[in-house]
């Protein structure tokens, strides 16, 4: 009996050694913000995954904008990248795609589980490195017109459909100190991102971007030079105030809601700056008003335009996992269950319920406020895209071109003298790849 008790005790500290020993520690860079929409929930999620799955403790740094790409940079430089990783599918996270410092998920995650996405989440020709690099979350529209229909209306304005439109605004909603356009563009790439991706998609088309990557067509081409010129007649006609470029990111929607602006132009995830957040019970935009008093617009119609209507758009971040973990280890099946649960039915639903975005998951149900439920109404009725730019290129030359879109929004630089910055910056870029 004796003997039978020792063994039994034996094989319980045996177990848990082995259990203790199995414990997994993930170092985690997440993408975070304390004053962005969700940021409860989202605190919420990371702590239940702590307590379904207490085998694995999760080292979490959290950074945001572009402190969080510069760190990412910095960890891909010095070979230390984290465990698990927010990333983008392009050249927003091109150091990650090009030398293939994350595991290919489409493997690890495996055809079950994949099944439940859509295509373009799943396609791995919508990512820089052509293989599942990371999972897309959503198909993210980086240019949305967020339009305050009722101040228009109480002004004697209709919504706009024409670059006119816009202008004819500007005489009247001035004199009141009202922005036509409000467009924050102190962080360098809101410009870039949300609106000029669009103008050079509707100026010169995909093709030209695929030209110049292909060696046929250059930035100082009359097209990339006359979407340069859009952008600077926006602030010359006083559709947009060259006052924006002091704007921080965080700053515009508070700004916009208080009507300083008639129109906002962000991505489709900034609809969740507006909604009630769950901590206070307050929105910027009460639900009330979301329905009846605001809208989801595309930006109107541009002299010259060649592709009417195009949108920029591209796959959505997602999280990636480092290839430096070895293969089958405990480490790599503790991040295939993080990822795994980040992307469960149920993490999605809080994430579409917040605003952040439309999930590429199937058939997610979520109660969602009048402004979110726009926005899958705003895909389908804006379906043709075209490139975002700092998708296409690396970031010594879109960083170029943020800068340059600065300098026009200030009046220090011309269309010209930016296409000839940007044109000697991706030469040097290429050659610098050889």
């Amino acid at each position: 009996m004796k003997k039978g008790l020792f063994v039994f005790l034996a094989l319980i500290i045996a177990l848990g050694s082995v259990m203790a020993q199995e414990k997994v520690t993930l170092n985690v860079l997440n993408y975070q913000q304390a004053d962005q929409a969700g940021y409860q929930e989202d605190v919420a999620i990371w702590k239940r995954f702590q307590e379904l799955n207490p085998d694995i403790t999760l080292n979490m740094e959290v950074l945001f904008n572009e402190p969080y790409h510069q760190k990412l940079q910095a960890y891909a430089a010095a070979g230390t990248l984290p465990d698990v990783f927010y990333v983008w599918p392009t050249a927003r996270s091109a150091v990650i795609h090009e030398k293939k410092l994350a595991k290919d998920l489409s493997k690890l995650l495996g055809p079950d589980f994949l099944k439940d996405f859509s295509g373009a989440a799943t396609d791995p020709n919508n990512q820089l490195g052509k293989y599942m690099a990371m999972l897309p979350q959503s198909f993210t529209y980086t240019s949305v017109m967020y339009v305050n229909k009722k101040l228009l209306a109480d002004n004697g304005f209709d919504l706009p459909k024409t670059y006119d439109d816009l202008k004819k605004m500007v005489p009247k909603l001035k004199a009141k100190g009202i922005n036509v356009i409000m467009l924050p563009d102190k962080d360098g790439w809101p410009m870039q991102s949300c609106l000029f991706s669009t103008v050079l998609g509707r100026m010169a088309g995909n093709s030209f971007v695929d030209a110049i990557l292909a060696g046929k067509a250059k930035f100082t081409d009359k097209p990339f030079v006359d979407s340069l010129k859009v952008i600077d007649n926006l602030y010359k006609d006083g559709i947009i105030a060259r006052e924006d470029n002091q704007v921080g990111y965080g700053e515009a929607p508070g700004l916009f809601v208080s009507g300083k602006a008639t129109i906002y132009i962000d991505g489709d995830w900034r609809v969740g700056a507006y909604i009630t957040d769950k901590a206070s019970g307050k929105a910027l935009i009460p639900p009330a008003a979301q329905e009846s008093d605001f809208a989801l617009l595309p930006f109107p119609a541009i002299p010259g335009e060649v592709n009417p209507g195009v949108l920029s758009a591209i796959a959505g971040t997602g999280w990636a996992i480092s290839a430096s973990i070895p293969t089958g280890s405990a480490k790599e099946k503790a991040a295939v269950r993080l990822i795994k649960y980040l992307y469960s039915d149920e993490v999605q639903a809080i994430r579409y319920s917040t605003g952040a975005y439309v999930p590429t998951r199937k058939n997610v149900k979520a109660n969602v406020e009048p402004l979110v439920a726009k926005v899958p109404l705003f895909y389908a009725a804006n379906p043709k895209t075209c490139y975002v730019f700092d998708g296409m290129f690396d970031p010594a030359v879109y960083n170029v071109v943020n800068d340059g879109l600065i300098a026009i929004g200030l009046g220090t630089s011309t269309p010209e003298k930016v296409a000839a910055d940007v044109q000697k910056a991706y030469e040097t870029w290429k050659a610098s790849q050889k």
